[in-house]
């Protein structure tokens, strides 16, 4: 059937960029692996670009919908008041941890968003810019209205650094195996520990850089 074999190649295709990159994995190392031909490709899709892009929505588009929704629940039920930090964190951040827990095939997306961090291309980087677009924007303007205490440049900062997070301790274990004998298979454990410290480098004391830039002078206007 026509929806088996997209399937097929989108499954193919999703494994193989897991293990060799967006540049090391060809059109003809999916087809093998979908049992299919390189016209099935061009049916279903029409590129290789066309099938990244594919491979991507086909989670991504669900769990950022799934991220939208727990955000509209919790400013619905606070009318207007700002949201506790650690609940916008867990909207954005739980949705993921457990789409991850919850199948193999969540794991192996997770690594490949991983490796789209560590590894960016520019077509990559600028689909998923448009993907995230609004995700971004609600869970920004929410945070700022939860943290007007600090900066939003460093806000943007430590968000950045609380995504890195989340990719490598769902995509990491092999790394996290390497500093010693350790349980990685309860995802309830995993979800406690990753909040507590996302949760914790959101509210650090600001860096020094900011204590300096309030202590400095300004300088004086000319008159």
């Amino acid at each position: 059937m026509e929806s088996d074999t997209r399937s097929r190649i989108l499954d193919a295709a999703e494994n193989l960029l897991v293990q060799h990159g967006l540049d090391g994995t060809t059109l003809r190392m999916i087809t093998a692996a979908a049992h299919a031909n390189l016209a099935a490709v061009n049916y279903h899709f029409g590129s290789k670009e066309a099938l990244i892009e594919a491979v991507f929505r086909r989670r991504l588009t669900w769990l950022n919908e799934q991220r939208i929704a727990a955000l509209d629940a919790l400013e619905t039920a606070a009318k207007g008041a700002p949201l506790k930090p650690r609940q916008i964190v867990e909207s954005y951040f739980g949705v993921t941890i457990r789409m991850a827990a919850a199948s193999a095939e969540g794991r192996t997306f997770m690594r490949l968003l991983g490796r789209t961090y560590t590894e960016p291309s520019e077509f990559v980087r600028s689909f998923l810019a448009e993907e995230y677009a609004e995700v971004i924007a609600r869970y920004k303007a929410a945070f700022f209205k939860a943290l007007p205490d600090v900066p939003q440049e460093e806000f943007i900062w430590r968000f950045h650094f609380m995504m890195g997070a989340l990719s490598y301790a769902i995509s990491g274990a092999d790394a996290l195996r390497l500093l010693g004998p350790i349980d990685d298979t309860d995802p309830e454990a995993l979800y406690a520990r990753l909040m507590s410290f996302l949760i914790g480098g959101l509210r650090a004391p600001l860096p020094e850089i900011h204590a300096q830039a309030v202590r400095k002078p300004r300088a004086k206007r000319a008159v």
